[in-house]
């Protein structure tokens, strides 16, 4: 090729928007963010408030592109699709990356199609009674189940959930029968609980803290390695003699499977940056969020051991969903 040909291919390569050289610095352009839910919720601020601050930090600006649907399938295949490039990252959960693999077949790998970037943060789940039941404490509740089996019920955010399967690995954990309604949604379980149409639920703490803090729901205990800052008087699981208990709802970014590792580390250096920001803990604080900074590593061997957790679960209560 002539130069004069070489500078207009050069030329003409500076003149399409969006274009990013080969050469050029990462990243030279926009990058999309996908979130696998739609538009409005606590997913959807967690992926705005992240992405906010690391296009500060990046010095490029993030696109939240907000993919409902299909529990999550529809953002997973868009996600795996794209090029490794860095420029098309995801945000990934407990649901795409934990539970839903666990219940369910899928069309995607949720290790093998993926590159895990980092940890986002964390919420624990709580087991709350509704104010007006006699059952005061995690052991008068663990008692009376095992005393009264079936005779207790619980509601659900829906089969497979993770209000469901963590009620179930708490079924197992103290050999109790408890009966499952499974709701379309938080919201309507709640309104049944408050209702007193069901005894008990594990949702997350986000979801409960408005019904804990206006007393029409009790804690009883809250999932988690160490007691929740917003409710120091709340016991974990862990402390009360449930060994391992540690489900929770969680966060995090993952890219196309084949991302260059150098990039691989760019993200996740400029991801723990944006974590250890104050005014970042206390934006996540309304969704009851504690960040969590992990390596690409850490944050990979998380999620294959969240999936054999719930995996195990779903075999044991033979919980296994249509697609």
């Amino acid at each position: 090729m002539k130069r004069r040909d070489l500078l207009q291919s050069a030329a003409l390569l500076a003149a399409v928007p969006g274009l990013a050289r080969a050469d050029a610095p990462f990243p030279s352009k926009p990058m999309r963010y996908i979130v696998p839910v739609a538009a409005g919720g606590g997913s959807d601020m967690v992926g705005r408030t992240v992405t906010e601050r690391w296009g500060q930090v990046l010095k490029q600006s993030f696109v939240v592109d907000n993919m409902g649907g299909g529990g999550g399938v529809i953002a997973c295949q868009a996600t795996m699709r794209a090029a490794p490039d860095g420029y098309t990252l995801m945000q990934g959960y407990v649901a795409t990356h934990g539970t839903s693999p666990a219940t369910r077949r899928l069309p995607y790998d949720p290790v093998k199609d993926f590159t895990p970037i980092g940890s986002i943060g964390a919420t624990p789940n709580v087991l709350v009674v509704n104010s007006a039941s006699p059952i005061k404490t995690l052991k008068d509740f663990i008692a009376f189940v095992k005393k009264n089996p079936g005779k207790l019920s619980y509601g659900s955010a829906g089969p497979g959930s993770l209000t469901h399967l963590t009620m179930e690995l708490f079924k197992l954990q103290i050999e109790g029968f408890m009966v499952h309604i499974p709701y379309r949604g938080i919201a309507p379980a709640f309104n049944d609980l408050l209702g007193g149409q069901t005894d008990a639920m594990f949702p997350g703490l986000a979801a409960a803290t408005p019904h804990i803090r206006s007393g029409l729901v009790r804690p009883l205990a809250v999932t988690g390695l160490q007691r929740h800052p917003q409710f120091k008087d709340v016991p974990t699981l862990i402390e009360s003699g449930m060994k391992g208990f540690d489900a929770q709802q969680w966060y995090g970014v993952v890219g196309p499977a084949g991302m260059p590792a150098p990039l691989v580390k760019q993200l996740n250096e400029t991801l723990a940056t944006v974590l250890r920001m104050p005014d970042l803990a206390e934006r996540l604080s309304i969704e009851a969020i504690e960040p969590i900074i992990m390596s690409p590593e850490q944050f990979g061997a998380f999620i294959k051991t969240d999936i054999a957790r719930w995996t195990k679960i779903a075999k044991e209560r033979n919980i296994q969903l249509e697609s």
